[in-house]
């Protein structure tokens, strides 16, 4: 019996995983999972009971204690958080600044990404992240890096935030993204580091055009449902 297909997207905040994963999955007919969203459950959980970001001990014991839910079958993935739905509840620039400090933690990355690899089903799943080509689907049959050039990225993050009704300076949002690389290429759990296979560029590319690119590849490699 086959093997469920497993796409890893990788790469740094804004070169446009989420937009790609999410486009790519849907024209394979694939799940679509952001791994970057268990992190984040994980630090609401932290900041809803109050923990202090430096407490490590703290932090894992609370997020030992937290059950997170992908509910991938109705149109949009829901993200639950010990049965509730936060999927928009996660996107809080406060949430996304903790999740930068919780996911460093040994621990959490563990548990998370047991959660992580639990969620491949037939017939498959398109999952970005950050780590998923090195460590949490170290196999899979075709792993994409995605990068951009950091002024772009910005910009690109810069409109998201727009278009969501949040105003950011760029310089602001180029500062916090060069200091999360940083961050997660220096990280003791899971670095943020390309996996042996292919790395695309996209800071002059459209999402549907890095899509095609990563469509052509995957017909290389023969996958299955794309010959």
């Amino acid at each position: 019996m086959a093997q469920p297909l497993v796409i890893a997207i990788d790469g740094p905040a804004g070169a446009g995983k989420s937009t790609v994963a999410r486009m790519l999955a849907r024209r394979l007919g694939l799940i679509y999972v952001d791994s970057g969203a268990t992190y984040r459950a994980a630090a609401l959980k932290v900041l809803e009971a109050g923990v202090p970001l430096d407490d490590e001990e703290q932090i894992v014991r609370v997020v030992a204690s937290a059950e997170i839910q992908f509910v991938s079958h109705r149109p949009q993935p829901q993200l639950l958080l010990d049965g509730k739905d936060v999927t928009t509840k996660i996107r809080t620039p406060e949430v996304t600044r903790a999740s930068s400090r919780v996911s460093r933690l040994p621990a959490v990355r563990e548990k998370l990404i047991t959660l992580q690899r639990s969620l491949l089903k037939a017939p498959g799943l398109v999952m970005e992240g950050r780590d998923i080509g090195t460590v949490v689907f170290p196999d899979a049959p075709l792993k994409i890096f995605l990068k951009a050039d950091p002024e772009e990225r910005a910009r690109r993050r810069v409109r998201q935030n727009h278009e969501q009704g949040r105003q950011s300076k760029l310089e602001n949002i180029l500062a916090e993204i060069s200091k999360r690389d940083r961050r997660d290429a220096e990280r003791q759990a899971s670095p943020l580091v390309p996996a042996a296979d292919t790395a695309l560029d996209s800071t002059h590319l459209s999402a549907e055009e890095v899509v095609e690119k990563i469509l052509e590849l995957a017909r290389k490699k023969n996958l299955p449902g794309l010959q």
